[in-house]
């Protein structure tokens, strides 16, 4: 069997999920989920379709969830229902007796998908070679199990949108500069939010195995590595222009994995969390433009009707990865667990690899 056949036939669902009802296949999800109880457990990212969060035990951020699985200690099965790196921590966190599934291995990210294993070992060595024993590497949680467990052999820590600041402190503390994995953007305006200014931050490229640099590399404090969101970086100055002009009374909040320019023109800019809880917090008739994945903007939508609030892109697409995780998926998973045959949908990291990763993950918890 060749690579394309494996992977036709880990990633295919048998087409009676496909050509059954929505109605269905949510009594399905209904009846197996009352008849595992406790046992399993479902986590659901804010990003999801509303027809798969609608059976989320818990919504949330990938490091949140992947906390409250772990806590969820009569779980044997956790059924993720975001992406795969996601997944990857839950696995990191939980117990050996419970087992993490992700209902359709498709659903990776690209972001994280921007920073392998073996760019990043290439890369420590070439700017080694530059900067000597001053460098302390921080990937962000959006990042594979094998970059987490780099960064853990070398000292360094895992960040999320909420807490990075925190870490970006914490890591010029250790050391002289850092090097930021995987998302440029993220790296950039946490660093400029502390005072770092732009031409001491140089940017490698992992294709072209280059640095790109302003300044000389003795004045450079932060290494950002040259990844991004392929949905945050969709928000344009051009739409922030549009909105200024059109609803000059907007308030426009966006996600720091958008570039340095739509967050420097935005009013507000912080994590999922911070975004929904701005909205909560706000005024009744309040106007808001919203710069972040659009599943999510439609179910803020939803949960405020009495505030005007649209997308900061109108012609903003929901992440393409997160979609992959439907309701036939989702309902064709949770058969597969009931009758023993769900080999395929598991997410197991590599011992070594999780011993490392969790070391990266603490050293952040540790300073939560």
């Amino acid at each position: 069997m060749n690579l394309l056949d494996n992977l036709v036939k880990t990633t295919s669902i048998p087409e009676i999920y496909r050509n059954m009802k929505q109605e269905e296949l949510e009594e399905k999800v209904r009846e197996i989920k009352a008849k595992l109880g406790k046992k399993l457990f479902i986590p659901g990212h804010h990003y999801q379709k509303d027809e798969v969060i609608q059976f989320a035990d818990a919504i949330g951020d990938s490091l949140k969830l992947a906390q409250v699985s772990a806590e969820n200690k009569d779980a044997e099965a956790i059924v993720f229902c975001g992406v795969h790196f996601m997944a990857e921590t839950a696995d990191i966190l939980t117990s050996e007796e419970q087992i993490v599934y992700l209902p359709d291995m498709r659903a990776g990210c690209s972001m994280a998908d921007m920073a392998d294993i073996f760019q990043t070992e290439r890369a420590w060595t070439e700017l080694t070679a530059l900067f000597g024993d001053t460098m302390l590497p921080l990937t962000y949680v959006n990042s594979t199990a094998a970059i987490k467990a780099f960064v853990g052999r070398h000292n360094g820590a895992t960040v999320t949108s909420g807490n990075a600041e925190k870490m970006v402190k914490w890591a010029l503390d250790q050391k002289q500069r850092l090097v930021f994995l995987p998302d440029q953007h993220l790296g950039r305006n946490t660093a400029y939010n502390l005072g770092i200014k732009l031409e001491e931050m140089a940017v490698w490229d992992p294709i072209t195995n280059t640095l790109e640099a302003q300044v000389e590399t003795d004045k450079i404090k932060v290494i950002l590595w040259k990844g991004h969101c392929s949905v945050h970086e969709n928000f344009t100055v051009e739409n922030i222009k549009q909105v200024r002009a059109e609803n000059p009374e907007m308030n426009i909040i966006v996600h720091p994995e958008c570039r340095r320019e739509v967050v420097g023109l935005s009013d507000y800019a912080g994590s999922t969390n911070y975004i929904i809880d701005v909205i909560k917090k706000s005024e009744p008739g309040s106007a808001w433009a919203i710069g972040t994945e659009m599943n999510l903007v439609k179910r803020i939508i939803n949960d405020f009707p009495d505030r005007h609030i649209v997308s900061l892109n109108p012609h903003m697409c929901p992440c393409l990865t997160m979609n992959r995780i439907d309701l036939p998926h989702l309902a064709w998973n949770l058969d597969q667990i009931v009758a023993g045959t769900a080999n395929q949908n598991i997410i197991k990291v590599d011992a070594d690899i999780a011993r490392d990763a969790k070391l990266a993950l603490d050293r952040m918890l540790n300073l939560a």
